[in-house]
């Protein structure tokens, strides 16, 4: 049973370690949702099944108490987003993984354009940045209720709360650098398009120049001594 105090694993390892398919799907949600580790994947899975397991036994059943329970499971799921109001207890069964990801406050701080990337939102999470209303989070994988999505904000004695701060000023100041950047391409291809015209055109042949020919410079005579007039 172990020690009451002791966390418990609330997910199981999969059956066999080296399944090709199963570790593609695994990575690829590493990388969408931003997950620090397989074990994040194993507990939302493990929570599906338990969803799925709860729906399963109460289709089988046909009791008051049973029809409370159901009430409740599906209250439950569509306060947390997985199913419609007007959904059945049939639905449940319909439940992805990617459901459950998706409404985690890590993904869903990153949809709401807080975050510059999937990896930045836990950051900011973590180092208690995010608040619910008046309560600070510090869980990426906690649950967003419909409720409580609009009222996802920055805490109050963060620094991120400011507008101009870098962190958040900088998603606006992308967007007219990436103009000029393609401004710049734009331009040095054109220099480059040039310098090939140029390049292109065929040299004339230069005519020889004619060498003229050097007059043999005369002797200067010399100069006889004057006789002494006598």
């Amino acid at each position: 049973m172990g020690h009451p105090k002791l966390k418990k694993k609330t997910y199981s390892k999969p059956t066999h370690p080296w399944q090709k398919e199963r570790l593609e799907i695994e990575r690829e949600l590493l990388k969408e949702f931003g997950l620090k580790n397989k074990e994040e994947v194993w507990k939302a899975n493990a929570l599906l099944r338990k969803y799925a397991k709860q729906a399963k036994t109460l289709i089988a059943l046909s009791s008051p108490q049973s029809e409370i329970e159901r009430a409740k499971l599906l209250k439950k799921l569509t306060s947390l987003g997985f199913i419609e109001e007007t959904a059945k207890l049939e639905d449940v069964l319909t439940i992805t993984l990617n459901d459950i990801l998706s409404r985690r406050l890590q993904t869903i701080i990153f949809k709401k354009g807080l975050s510059k990337s999937i990896r930045q939102a836990r950051q900011f999470i973590t180092h208690e940045h995010v608040s619910i209303g008046d309560k600070k989070i510090t869980s990426p994988s906690y649950l967003v209720s419909k409720k409580e999505e609009p009222s996802i904000s920055f805490a109050s004695n963060s620094s991120l709360v400011s507008p101009d701060h870098p962190e958040r000023t900088l998603e606006k100041q992308q967007a007219p650098a990436v103009s000029e950047k393609k401004k710049e391409t734009k331009e040095d291809k054109s220099k480059d398009d040039k310098k090939e015209t140029k390049d292109e055109k065929p040299k004339e042949d230069k005519k020889p120049v004619e060498k003229k020919e050097e007059k043999p410079k005369e002797e200067k005579k010399e100069a006889k001594p004057d006789k002494d007039k006598k």
